[in-house]
């Protein structure tokens, strides 16, 4: 469960104003808004890169409202997939489970099924340079599931894809859901992305949730 109480953050260009809502425990939400009005920032709260002025993050029974990214046990994909350009795509699924200092033969294992689950089995050894903007998402989404998240936010994770791509994209994003069990946050500005993917909707307009729609 994601569960957000009264968060207050302020910025020159705009500001979140008493923001409260819950994306139920396995459900996929999603979250829609113009460009501009906060939603990345959202995102940032909820794992842990901005701290809100003021209220509460939940992460199913906890309050990870002080804690660091590190220890509050979800995946992130940014909008960029801000994938790492001297890495191959294996060493990119692997280097969360690197850093926890998983066993080789895990990693291992754990790197082959999710390039398996996400099609990219056949980009293992290439780098980011020249991948497809459909390929460059599968590589971050495999990255953000190799720490086995139960939760998962994405940023806008089909704005840079067209139209036939987007429509494997969302297949690909409910399967994952569905099959590892996760709660999702899926940032987007499009409609068709709310009405394919969302289980719980909700709309951000001048700093509050206005919108929820189940």
């Amino acid at each position: 469960m994601i569960r957000l109480e009264n968060i207050f953050w302020r910025a020159p260009a705009f500001q979140l104003e008493d923001v409260s809502f819950t994306v139920p425990d396995g459900r996929y939400g999603v979250l829609m808004g113009k460009t501009g009005t906060g939603k990345t920032t959202l995102l940032e709260i909820i794992c842990g890169l901005r701290r809100p002025d003021s209220g509460t993050a939940w992460l199913g029974d906890r309050d990870v409202t002080r804690e660091v990214p590190g220890a509050r046990g979800l995946g992130y994909v940014p909008q960029d997939g801000a994938l790492f350009s001297t890495m191959t795509v294996r060493a990119q699924i692997g280097f969360g489970p690197r850093m926890k200092r998983e066993a080789s033969a895990n990693i291992a294992a754990v790197v082959e099924q999710l390039a398996a689950e996400t099609g990219i089995t056949h980009l293992l050894d290439r780098k980011p340079k020249g991948l497809s903007g459909g390929e460059k998402q599968r590589v971050a989404l495999a990255r953000a599931l190799a720490l086995r998240p139960k939760v998962l936010l994405l940023d806008e994770p089909l704005a840079s894809v067209d139209e036939e791509t987007q429509d494997d994209l969302i297949a690909l994003l409910k399967r994952t859901q569905q099959e590892h069990h996760i709660t999702v946050l899926h940032v987007t500005h499009s409609r068709r992305e709310a009405e394919a993917l969302g289980e719980t909707r909700l709309r951000l307009e001048n700093g509050k949730i206005v919108c929820d729609m189940p």
